[in-house]
């Protein structure tokens, strides 16, 4: 996109604690440790390693499999709160050390960071404003600020695009810039959020086009591998 515009574009993938869980998967690599693999509806595979102060048979991993994906298959990330732990404690009574150890990494997998995408970084400092070392340093700044990232790009609602410029910003950080933030999804599908970061005399109406432009793109491929 950065190509097209030739302004800094920003991504987000989806919120880890909104995808739907499609399959949970343990697998013994040891009598004490475990590796969990949890898929969800959107291709996203998050992974962990799970250790144990006793010993794991077979036979209880394959109890955990079926425990785990009868309670969570279908179900968002966020489902796995206390009231699932209480559930699973409750139902698999042989071992609260098995289990809770295995509910600790499953939260961590959804406190895990969000990760940022950036490209075309250096198309920024070809425009006339950014031969301003103090608005390219802020610029820089900017994006090392991942926070701040990352509230612009979770703002806003699915099939939206917002613009923020300059003072209209509430971060004193932003006031030099203009961002335009797209969030797309399929039905109730989050699939990330595309922003673009430029000078505040941003050639909007390109910007726009560009985004609706992808989202279209997007959606005919999607509906294109459903069918």
């Amino acid at each position: 996109m950065s190509e097209i515009t030739h302004y800094t574009t920003v991504s987000i993938g989806p919120k880890t604690s909104k995808q739907i869980i499609e399959e949970i998967k343990f697998v013994l690599l040891g009598a004490r440790m475990l590796m969990g693999i949890i898929m969800t509806d959107t291709g996203l595979v998050r992974e962990t390693i799970i250790k144990f102060d006793e010993d794991v048979t077979d036979e209880q991993v394959e109890t955990l499999n079926y425990f785990f994906n009868n309670k969570l298959k279908g179900e968002p990330f966020e489902k796995i709160d206390t009231s699932f732990e209480e559930y699973i404690f409750r139902e698999l009574k042989y071992s609260v050390n098995i289990i809770r150890p295995i509910i600790e990494q499953m939260k961590k997998l959804i406190e895990d960071e969000e990760k940022i995408y950036l490209e075309g970084t250096n198309k920024a400092f070809e425009l006339p404003e950014f031969k301003s070392l103090d608005l390219a340093k802020n610029f820089v700044n900017l994006l090392d600020t991942k926070e701040v990232m990352l509230d612009i790009l979770d703002s806003g609602f699915a099939e939206d695009i917002k613009i923020y410029i300059g003072d209209e910003n509430d971060n004193e950080d932003l006031k030099d810039f203009s961002i335009v933030t797209f969030k797309h999804a399929v039905g109730e599908k989050d699939i990330g959020t595309i922003g673009i970061i430029g000078p505040k005399r941003m050639n909007y109406s390109k910007v726009i086009s560009v985004m609706k432009y992808i989202n279209k793109k997007l959606n005919d491929d999607l509906n294109e591998k459903e069918n």
